[in-house]
């Protein structure tokens, strides 16, 4: 496929897995938006990708704002003069018992996650409505399979991400234009490196984290982003309304390796006499 003239917003790209789909993308030759709240890391992965593939534009943008999101649609239009693929990737998390968590808590959470996607999605849909093609991808989370306790209002929000994927899908695919969902699993993003740095035993963590990841390993970021290069191409032409999992068979393992017998029962069929 000719990247060339393809135009991508990547919201959240100042850094992780954002950044890292920006760059799939830019170097496919596309060119690439940055929409990203903070001025200084978003600016700096723009010219970034300016300077090793010459593409890369930048716009402050908070997703939680409904003007915002409207704003950074028009300005890839404007600039770009069309809009091909829209990656919805900001978003925030923390970990809190329920129980402790406010009102705030729950809308911090679930108003960049899943209102942010909504909200630059329903922009960009009135473009790609005009134009009768386009690709949003939005990236959700394991967490939308298989949960952590603590963590009930990014749950609800990725979950909610993965249901507006599959509403926009079946309302859109008549105008050409494709929804899709990426739930990634563990990516070595700055939020794994500080779990790491803050363990009296990294090492421990680590084995910890990989008893529960068969491939033993976290992705990076451009995994996740050759996965969204994947479902904004034309070798995707018919997949929408697909979650597509990226978690090294995290969530396809019922439990992890140091709990279950490490070879079976020997002249038997497990679960008979």
């Amino acid at each position: 496929m000719d990247w060339n003239g393809h135009v991508a917003i990547v919201t959240g790209a100042g850094s992780g897995i954002g950044q890292g789909v920006a760059e799939c993308f830019a170097e496919a030759g596309a060119e690439v938006v940055i929409a990203e709240l903070n001025r200084s890391r978003g600016q700096a992965v723009a010219e970034d990708l300016q300077k090793r593939y010459g593409k890369g534009l930048f716009l402050q943008t908070d997703v939680s704002k409904d003007a915002d999101c409207k704003a950074v649609i028009q300005y890839a239009v404007q600039t770009c003069g069309h809009l091909d693929t829209l990656v919805n990737n900001a978003g925030v998390n923390f970990v809190k018992p329920t129980l402790e968590m406010d009102l705030a808590d729950w809308d911090r959470v679930v108003n960049v996650d899943l209102r942010g996607t909504f909200l630059c999605s329903r922009y960009a849909l009135e473009v790609m409505a005009r134009q009768r093609h386009g690709n949003i991808i939005n990236i959700a989370s394991v967490h939308t399979l298989a949960t952590l306790p603590e963590a009930a209002p990014y749950a609800a929000a990725k979950g909610g991400v993965v249901a507006l994927t599959r509403a926009l899908a079946i309302e859109f695919a008549a105008l050409g234009i494709r929804v899709n969902a990426v739930s990634p699993g563990l990516t070595d993003t700055q939020i794994w490196q500080d779990i790491q740095n803050a363990a009296t035993d990294a090492e421990e963590v680590r084995r910890h984290w990989f008893d529960n990841i068969p491939m033993e390993r976290v992705q990076s970021s451009r995994e996740v982003g050759n996965v969204a290069l994947f479902l904004a191409s034309d070798q995707s032409s018919y997949i929408t309304g697909a979650n597509i999992v990226t978690d090294g068979g995290m969530t396809a393992q019922l439990t992890s390796r140091t709990r279950y017998a490490s070879k079976p029962l020997e002249g038997k069929a497990q679960g008979r006499d």
